[in-house]
């Protein structure tokens, strides 16, 4: 992989609530910090995204009395998961992994703020209507293709990729630095759809 000027490295929420000893850790999903610390340091520009919930939020099962995690519920904008509480503003689970080392990161984009709405995709909330502006920022500065790594790989990468096809980017997931949760098969099932929306997966 030589990437070049317009190319970026688009890191998804590895954050310390994703990894083990978190709140909603994905299996082994510590082992991807050194893999995406040595993806950052091949590329001149680099984003990352920070779920970042409000306390109560929609998507947490404490907020619906009676659910427990990983119970599916219809909302407003349709089906959504319940989480445990995890990657609360300000919290010590919100931060970016310690080992985590990309200083010349250019954007940290913050997703997931707003009380009633859940944010898997970087583009776009889960009504999938409403835009982050990162599709925005990316165009502006003339970006063409997106390098996608981080948590979790059925998930909040499987979003990313998917909107970032949809909006007009060549994106590629490099999935030895990515980890998924893997509910109901829903990691089997977002390898396929990604393949069949033209993400290029490398490692496979």
């Amino acid at each position: 992989m030589r990437p070049t000027d317009s190319d970026v490295l688009l890191v998804i929420d590895v954050q310390n609530d994703f990894c083990p000893g978190g709140a909603l850790a994905v299996s082994r999903g510590g082992e991807v910090v050194p893999v995406v610390n040595r993806l950052g340091a091949a590329f001149a520009h680099v984003v990352l995204t920070q779920d970042w919930h409000p306390s109560g939020h929609h998507s947490f099962a404490s907020a619906h009395p009676g659910r427990k995690p990983f119970e599916t519920i219809e909302l407003a904008y349709g089906p959504q998961t319940l989480w445990p509480d995890h990657c609360v503003q300000g919290t010590a689970g919100a931060a970016f992994h310690r080992d985590l080392h990309l200083p010349h990161a250019e954007l940290v984009l913050r997703k997931g703020f707003r009380a009633a709405i859940d944010s898997y995709s970087a583009f776009y909330e889960n009504d999938r209507r409403t835009p982050t502006g990162l599709a925005g920022y990316l165009k502006e500065r003339r970006f063409e293709s997106i390098t996608l790594c981080g948590l979790a790989t059925d998930f909040c990468v499987f979003y990313s990729a998917i909107d970032g096809r949809r909006v007009g980017f060549e994106i590629t997931v490099v999935t030895e630095a990515c980890r998924g949760i893997d509910v109901d098969g829903s990691l089997a099932a977002a390898m396929r759809a990604m393949t069949e929306a033209g993400v290029t997966l490398l490692g496979q």
